[in-house]
């Protein structure tokens, strides 16, 4: 999952702003923008089965399948941001 989000995991090619914001204004080719701004984690308290769990809610309220959505974030826990925990 190189080229997804290290957070959440979504596929950073779909992200609007073409990845999170360093505190300097550059590009993190590791965050997407919805997890990473300016330097900083939008939800710095998460774990992450909270990160599961707010994208299994995103991608069902974007009419994805509850079962595909399972699927498509069962990866999140070894994702770099929480393996290092």
């Amino acid at each position: 999952m190189r080229n997804a989000c290290q957070s959440c995991g979504m596929p950073l090619k779909r992200d609007p702003h073409g990845g999170g914001s360093h505190a300097d204004g550059s590009r993190s080719s590791d965050y997407c923008s919805h997890c990473y701004v300016d330097g900083e984690f939008a939800q710095p308290d998460f774990t992450a089965e909270e990160m599961r769990a707010l994208c299994i809610e995103n991608l069902t309220a974007g009419g994805v399948p509850k079962i595909m959505a399972r699927l498509l974030t069962k990866s999140i826990p070894r994702l770099k941001r929480w393996s290092a925990k």
